[in-house]
């Protein structure tokens, strides 16, 4: 691009917040102007007021940054949203009625009808969805951070042969919680078995995503889903293991290549945050795991592996997801370059 755009973060100060300015500091397509944070912190100097718990220092050029409100009086028209899903819904509202695009992390628009949930790889052309909004600027949002994961690696089966159901059981990493997250003692030496809320966002949101957009709206997917949370003493990387019941039979060696030879449409577009190599599969039965593996593609690729066949549906498998570079603020960040490339923020 000629000249970058100018953004501003929303909920600048939380996990998903720090994380975006992480991917944001060096970006070639956008530049931060704007940093916002809860009325407490308004005015103060984003390093005076940040618990910044990230593995890398604060980025110094965002460190005397004023922190602003949460108001649509930014000198951009752009801004990412990292907000706590508590207070996202309204404030994510007031800045698309003002006329700003919103990239949204949080939960509270996912299913609206005319807000589109999006995987560049999987369903890029769901983003039209927009000019169904009513208001001059528009809400884009990502899933959540297990459901990318899962989505990109059925994906290629989706494609070639259709899925009827889906089984999956997740071991979530403990950055999903944010900060403070899970207290100590509830997750040293434990698994704690339930996740609110995530259950059924697995359930639902590859319906959505999955779903075909027909004059207007989205038809959703008919598969059927059953999803089992568990939050595990891992800092970073969402595990899953799925297994899968297929529309038609299909044959490993057909299965395999599906996954292998998957390319998404978006590849030739040259967005920033796109890996080379958006699934990888491993040969290894004992890869993917989050330690080694969940920084692929600088966090944007998506492993599988384990790749065998079912005894009780048709083909099973492990999923492993960097949740909070692709199941979140990456996620974001890479909506956002897709919409660039195509234009749609060519008004702002």
């Amino acid at each position: 691009m000629e000249q970058k755009i100018p953004v501003g973060i929303l909920g600048a100060t939380g996990s998903v917040g720090q994380k975006f300015m992480q991917l944001l500091q060096d970006h070639p397509w956008f530049e931060v102007v704007a940093l916002c944070a809860s009325d407490k912190n308004t005015g103060k100097p984003y390093g005076q007021a940040v618990n910044w718990f990230q593995n890398e220092p604060c980025p110094a050029v965002f460190m005397d940054m004023r922190l602003e409100a949460c108001q649509p009086t930014l000198p951009c028209r752009l801004v990412f949203s990292g907000l706590d899903s508590s207070v996202a819904g309204e404030i994510e509202s007031e800045f698309a009625r003002a006329g700003y695009a919103v990239i949204s992390n949080s939960r509270n628009h996912r299913m609206d009808e005319d807000v589109p949930l999006v995987v560049p790889e999987v369903n890029p052309d769901h983003l039209d969805l927009v000019l169904q909004q009513a208001g001059p600027g528009m809400i884009v949002t990502n899933p959540n951070c297990s459901t990318i994961g899962m989505v990109l690696a059925l994906k290629p089966l989706w494609d070639a042969f259709g899925i009827d159901a889906v089984q999956v059981v997740t071991l979530q990493a403990l950055s999903g919680a944010g900060y403070p997250g899970v207290s100590s003692l509830d997750i040293l030496d434990n698994v704690v078995p339930f996740i609110s809320g995530e259950e059924g966002k697995m359930e639902s949101e590859p319906l959505k995503l999955f779903g075909k957009l027909d004059g207007g709206k989205i038809d959703m997917a008919t598969m059927r889903i059953s999803a089992q949370c568990n939050r595990v003493a891992v800092q970073d990387g969402h595990l899953e293991r799925v297994s899968v019941k297929l529309a038609r039979s299909a044959t490993m060696e057909e299965i395999r290549y599906a996954i292998e030879s998957f390319q998404p449409a978006i590849w030739d577009l040259d967005l920033p945050s796109s890996p080379a190599q958006c699934i990888h599969l491993f040969d290894d039965p004992l890869s993917p795991q989050p330690r080694k593996h969940h920084k692929l593609g600088n966090g944007m690729t998506v492993s599988v592996g384990h790749l065998s066949e079912c005894p009780v549906l048709d083909v099973k498998f492990s999923v492993l997801v960097h949740n909070t570079v692709r199941g979140a603020a990456g996620g974001a960040l890479l909506n956002a370059e897709l919409m660039a490339a195509k234009g749609m923020l060519n008004a702002l």
